[in-house]
């Protein structure tokens, strides 16, 4: 099976991070074809580089054979449906309800984050008075990696103990954290930590580079990843 995964700009692109981060979590082979999504009809699903590949006209998009697959959570799902002994859900179904949980809190919600805080890597500010829907995202965010830290702490650094689909979910928002200068409780700190640590996540942080959008000012919004 030939597998590509068609991304936006890794600096900027937390919807592509995940599932990249799952298919290598999994040891799933691919092709990635990182799309410049400063192109004409960025924001309006209009680049047409990307709607050659996505129908949806957003990244990120796998492409396996002839099945064109056009959601970040479907694709993790592809994933993890492609290797069931990879851990990408946790085996116990009682923990594996939470992790859909907190990973569909995460598709849906936190927008207020999503727009004061857009993925950036490289970017490092001081910390700000954020509105306070961004406060209340922030707070919930902390409570809910706390928590997941706390009850699963011996199994291992991440959400759930050990690597899964959540973790690769969170993983862009740690870095949003880092970026802005958002103080986190330290259990949530901790999952932060093993994001930064990961390998995968190294590489694919030491390929995002980035250009003439990373200035005072101007927004890098979300519109076009999911």
């Amino acid at each position: 099976m030939a597998n590509t995964l068609y991304i936006g700009n890794k600096n900027y692109s937390s919807w592509s991070l995940r599932p990249w981060l799952a298919l290598r979590w999994a040891g799933i082979p691919f092709e990635e074809r990182e799309i410049n999504l400063r192109q004409p009809g960025y924001g309006q699903q209009g680049i047409a580089q990307v709607l050659a590949v996505a129908p949806n006209g957003r990244v990120p998009c796998l492409h396996a054979d002839d099945l064109v697959v056009w959601d970040s959570l479907a694709i993790c799902e592809w994933a993890a449906e492609q290797r069931p002994d990879a851990g990408l859900w946790p085996r116990d179904a009682r923990t594996r309800y939470t992790a859909r949980s907190a990973v569909a809190e995460m598709h849906s919600g936190f927008a207020a984050v999503r727009r004061d805080l857009s993925m950036n890597i490289h970017r490092r500010t001081p910390a700000v008075a954020w509105p306070q829907d961004t406060q209340a995202d922030i707070a919930r965010i902390d409570a809910l990696w706390s928590a997941l830290r706390t009850t699963h702490a011996a199994r291992g650094p991440w959400l759930f103990g050990e690597r899964c689909i959540a973790d690769a979910f969170y993983a862009p928002v740690a870095t949003r954290m880092r970026s802005y200068g958002v103080a986190l409780s330290p259990a949530a700190q901790s999952f932060a930590d093993a994001v930064f640590a990961d390998a995968d996540f190294l590489a694919w942080e030491a390929a995002s580079v980035p250009d003439s959008w990373d200035r005072p000012g101007f927004p890098i919004i979300d519109r076009l990843h999911r």
